[in-house]
C-alpha cells in the first residue's frame, strides 16, 4: 500500500472520531470507539495509538473496503470477529 493511501485512511478515521467525540461524551481524551463485529457489533474504546500501528490499519483497510467511510454505526466500524480483535488489542497492548 502507499504511503498516500495510508495516510489518506488515519485521516479518514481522524475526521470520523472528531464527529463520534462530539457525539459520545463518555471516550476519553487520547481514545476512540469502534464497532467490532461480523453480525452484532460490540462497543470497544482504544487509544488512539493504534491508528499507527500497522497491525490496526489493516483492519482499518478492511472497513475501508467494506463500508468506505459510510459506517452505519456512526462510528469506526471494524468488520472483523470480537476474539479476533480482542487477540489483536492484546498484542498491540503488550
Amino acid at each position: 500500500m502507499g504511503v498516500f493511501r495510508l495516510q489518506s485512511l488515519v485521516a479518514n478515521a481522524k475526521q470520523l472520531i472528531k464527529l463520534d467525540n462530539k457525539h459520545q461524551k463518555d471516550v476519553p481524551k487520547g481514545y476512540l470507539a469502534v464497532y467490532v463485529g461480523e453480525i452484532q457489533r460490540k462497543r470497544f474504546v482504544v487509544p488512539l495509538s493504534y491508528l499507527d500501528q500497522p497491525l490496526f490499519q489493516d483492519l482499518l483497510r478492511r472497513s475501508e473496503e467494506e463500508f468506505g467511510f459510510n459506517h452505519p454505526m456512526g462510528g469506526l466500524t471494524i468488520p472483523c470477529c470480537e476474539e479476533a480483535f480482542n487477540h489483536l488489542t492484546t498484542q498491540l497492548h503488550n
